[in-house]
């Protein structure tokens, strides 16, 4: 089963597959070795989030979006309805028909959801990964890790802003900048600060915030990070164990009153 890696780069980490059928498409049809000097290059907020748009809208063309009829697009519309904005951020959600259990956002708002996370999760358990991925962009986990992606790929030629606007990425660049993006990692705090975020956004939007240690428990089981077992595998190589994360949302919920749900 591919497992979700709680990211909000704007990338999808595949780890192992579902069953057999599509999965997210990252351009790798022209990439560079990457290894000219990195060149300093301004940017700001600004032209990142320019940069964000282009690279969504990419990932939208080359991936199958779920049309608006579809039975997955409908649970999500449903599910996030009333949440086109929020804390500040204004927020647009489609499906990927992909088999990824996984979940990502970007820096400009664009939250895409895929179709092997929804199987395996509820609604609930779906809007704290949403809050989660959220809580990066707003933390700027992710406009942060974009801007050292570009910096370090896509615009290691010195392709920077041209007349005040950010410079059009070629579809090279596009794949080397779906790789960089791909192998970035947030810390632990980042991590936790994250799952605190997850917490709120279900707190907010009047869910029991119980889902977002038993989305976690999904993870650990799908993973094979069983009592017994091999710790540290390459989904959660960069994270806070998993089993200390569902104790410590656990723990949260339990100290505000909430009940796990039956």
């Amino acid at each position: 089963m591919n497992l979700l890696r709680l990211s909000a780069t704007g990338v999808l980490v595949v780890t192992m597959s579902l069953t057999a059928g599509a999965q997210i498409k990252l351009n790798k049809n022209v990439l560079k070795s990457g290894s000219k000097v990195v060149k300093a290059v301004t940017l700001s907020d600004e032209e990142v989030i320019a940069y964000t748009r282009e690279y969504i809208q990419w990932m939208d063309e080359n991936n199958p979006v779920a049309p608006e009829n579809d039975e997955l697009a409908q649970r999500l519309k449903k599910l996030t309805s009333g949440l086109t904005t929020y804390d500040g951020l204004d927020l647009n959600f489609k499906v990927y028909l992909v088999k990824d259990v996984n979940a990502f956002a970007c820096a400009d708002g664009s939250v895409r959801v895929c179709a092997g996370l929804m199987d395996v999760m509820s609604d609930e358990e779906i809007l704290g990964v949403i809050g989660h991925e959220i809580g990066h962009v707003k933390n700027t986990d992710s406009k942060d890790a974009f801007k050292t992606a570009l910096l370090t790929s896509a615009l290691k030629e010195g392709v920077a802003s041209q007349g005040g606007a950010a410079a059009t990425l070629s579809q090279s660049q596009l794949g080397e900048l779906g790789e960089a993006v791909a192998n970035s990692a947030f810390s632990r705090k980042q991590e936790s600060k994250a799952d605190d975020y997850g917490y709120k956004f279900l707190k907010d939007n009047e869910v029991n915030p119980w889902h977002m240690s038993m989305a976690f428990e999904k993870l650990l089981g799908d993973s094979g990070e069983a009592e017994g077992k091999k710790k540290g595998s390459q989904l959660f190589s960069s994270h806070p164990d998993t089993e200390k994360r569902i104790k410590a949302m656990s723990k949260k919920a339990e100290k505000d009153g909430f009940k796990r749900p039956e």
